[in-house]
């Protein structure tokens, strides 16, 4: 029959496997988590980027937009001008 202490140091042994197993079951969920809290801090940050992204070519679409205008009512302003200049010649001849 086993003595107290080799029933103890059976015991004890024992538990250190389990623990060491369970601490390896936790690291790899540990692992795991981590991955999944990376793709999501990936994601949202593509999404902070693509937001960002969006906004400045919405901003140049504006700009495009008004500099667009302001060339048509300046072209459209030479035009009349040069309409104009070109019926004051005729009549001064």
């Amino acid at each position: 029959m086993a003595s107290r202490s080799d029933r103890f140091k059976k015991a004890a042994i024992k538990a250190a496997k389990k623990a060491k197993q369970w601490a390896q079951v936790a690291l790899r969920e540990a692992d795991r988590l981590m991955a999944e809290a990376q793709k999501r801090a990936e994601t949202d940050d593509r999404r902070r980027r693509l937001k960002a992204a969006l906004q400045r070519t919405g901003r140049v679409l504006k700009a495009v937009g008004r500099a667009a205008v302001v060339a048509g009512v300046a072209a459209g302003i030479a035009s009349a001008r040069a309409e104009k200049r070109a019926r004051k010649a005729t009549k001064k001849r």
